[in-house]
C-alpha cells in the first residue's frame, strides 16, 4: 500500500502571528495545516490560553498545532525590535488584539507595509471599523447582540451555541481573506490588509433568518419553537432514556419511514399523505409517534434507519467522538502531544481540519509548541548570532 504525503500548498510561506485565545490562532492553524511556517509570538510568561481551565483547557492544543513558538517581551524596546524584524521576514502577519495595540509597537499594517509592501496583514477584531469598534467583544457577546443566542434558546431564554462558533469561523474567514490576498499579490506584487470580525461573522450566520423575515414578513422564531417545514424532524426519547434524532423530509421518505417501522395504519391515512398535512397534524402526530417509539432502542432505530436510507442521528457527546468508527477509519483524528498542564507530554487524539486535498487529510507535522521552543532557531533565521540571542535571554527580552 502506497502512503501519500499530504499536500502542503503553502509550503515556503512564513506567517508571524500575534494572537491569543481562539479567533486569531484559528487563522494561523488553517495556514499551518496547509503547510505554512507559522510563528507564534508569545509573551515571556506564555499565551494565557495555555493556563485556562474548564471549557478553555482545549483552546491552546486545538488551535496551535503545526506552529513554532517564540517568547518575546514586546514592552521592552529590544523585544519590539525583534518582533518587527520577524514581521519583516514574513509573508503574512496575523493579529487579534484590541484596535491600536499593535501600533504601540510599530507592528500595525501601516508601519510594516511601509517596510514590506508585499505583506499581507490579517487583523481579527470584535467589530469591523464603525460605531461599535471600541467595544470589547467575546463570542458570547456577539451571539447575544447578533441574534444567534435568541435563535438557539427557547423563547425568552437566549442560549449561546455549544462551541466557539464566531471565534472559529472568524479565524476561518480571516484565512480565506489571506488566501485571496495571496492570489492578488501574485498578480500585482503588493499585499493588503484583511479584516475579519466576530460581530459581522455572527450576522452572516443569522443572515438566513434575516432574509426569512424579508421574504415572509414574519420574524423568525427561535429554533426550539420554530415552525418546522417538515413533520418528522425531531429528537425522540426511546428505550432506557436514550435519545435519537429521526427525520422524514419528503412524502417518499414518509412512506419508507412507515414501512420500516411497521406503521401501516399511518401510511394508509389520507390525512397524512402530504408533508404539509403532516406538519399541520404535528400536535397529534408527534405524541403518537413518541409513544410508539418509546419501547425501541436507539441502536435498533439506528440500524433500521440506516438500512432504509433515512436521516437519523444518535445524540452523542464530544468525548464519544474519540471512538467514532468513521473518524478512526478515515483518519479524521490524529495523534498529538499535549504541551502544557498536568498531562503535558501525553499523546491524545486531535481533530483535523475538515477537508481533504488530493485525497489526503492535512495532518499534524508539529505538536503544539512548548513556550519559546523555537526562540533560538527563529532568531538565528533573521540574523541574530548565538551571543546576541544569549544576551537577549539574560535581559529577559526573549524566552
Amino acid at each position: 500500500m502506497t502512503t501519500h504525503t499530504p499536500p502542503q500548498p503553502l509550503n515556503g510561506l512564513r506567517v508571524v502571528e500575534f494572537t491569543h485565545m481562539v479567533m486569531g490562532p484559528t487563522c494561523g492553524m488553517v495556514l499551518a495545516d496547509m503547510g505554512a511556517e507559522v510563528i507564534k509570538i508569545e509573551p515571556i510568561d506564555g499565551d494565557r490560553t495555555r493556563r485556562l481551565l474548564g471549557a478553555g483547557s482545549g483552546f491552546f492544543p486545538m488551535f496551535n498545532r503545526n506552529k513554532k513558538s517564540i517568547a518575546i517581551d514586546l514592552h521592552h524596546p529590544e523585544g519590539a525590535e525583534v518582533a518587527r524584524r520577524l514581521a519583516a521576514s514574513a509573508d503574512v502577519v496575523a493579529e487579534n488584539f484590541k484596535p491600536g495595540t499593535m501600533g504601540k509597537y510599530g507592528l500595525d499594517y501601516a508601519s510594516l507595509s511601509a517596510v514590506n509592501p508585499r505583506l499581507i496583514y490579517a487583523s481579527h477584531k470584535g467589530f469591523l471599523p464603525g460605531p461599535y469598534d471600541h467595544r470589547t467583544a467575546l463570542d458570547e457577546v456577539v451571539q447575544m447582540m447578533g441574534g444567534l443566542a435568541y435563535m438557539t434558546g427557547r423563547p425568552g431564554d437566549p442560549l449561546r451555541a455549544g462551541t466557539s462558533v464566531n471565534d472559529i469561523m472568524g479565524g476561518l474567514f480571516g484565512a480565506i481573506g489571506v488566501l485571496g490576498a495571496l492570489i492578488q499579490r501574485g498578480i500585482t506584487g503588493r499585499g493588503m490588509e484583511v479584516q475579519s470580525a466576530l460581530f459581522e461573522n455572527n450576522v452572516f450566520l443569522v443572515g438566513q433568518h434575516m432574509l426569512q423575515y424579508a421574504m415572509t414578513g414574519k420574524p423568525a422564531a427561535p429554533m426550539p419553537a420554530r415552525e418546522s417545514p417538515w413533520a418528522i424532524y425531531d429528537v425522540f426519547t426511546v428505550k432506557d432514556g436514550e435519545q435519537i434524532f429521526l427525520a422524514a423530509v419528503s412524502d417518499a421518505q414518509w412512506v419508507t419511514f412507515c414501512d420500516a417501522l411497521g406503521f401501516g395504519d399511518l401510511k394508509a391515512d389520507p390525512a397524512l399523505a402530504l408533508n404539509n398535512q403532516r406538519v399541520r397534524a404535528r400536535p397529534t402526530l408527534m405524541p403518537a409517534l413518541r409513544e410508539r417509539l418509546a419501547h425501541r432502542s436507539a441502536a435498533e432505530l439506528s440500524e433500521t434507519m440506516e438500512r432504509v436510507g433515512l436521516p437519523f442521528a444518535p445524540i452523542r457527546r464530544p468525548e464519544d467522538l474519540l471512538d467514532d468508527p468513521h473518524l478512526l477509519a478515515t483518519g479524521g483524528l490524529a495523534d498529538m502531544k499535549l504541551p502544557d498542564g498536568e498531562r503535558a507530554g501525553q499523546t491524545v487524539k486531535a481533530t483535523l481540519f475538515p477537508i481533504t486535498m488530493d485525497g489526503e487529510r492535512l495532518g499534524v507535522r508539529l505538536d503544539p509548541p512548548k513556550l519559546g521552543e523555537h526562540t533560538s532557531a527563529l532568531l538565528e533565521s533573521i540574523g541574530y548570532d548565538a551571543a546576541q540571542v544569549e544576551a537577549l535571554r539574560e535581559k529577559s527580552v526573549v524566552g
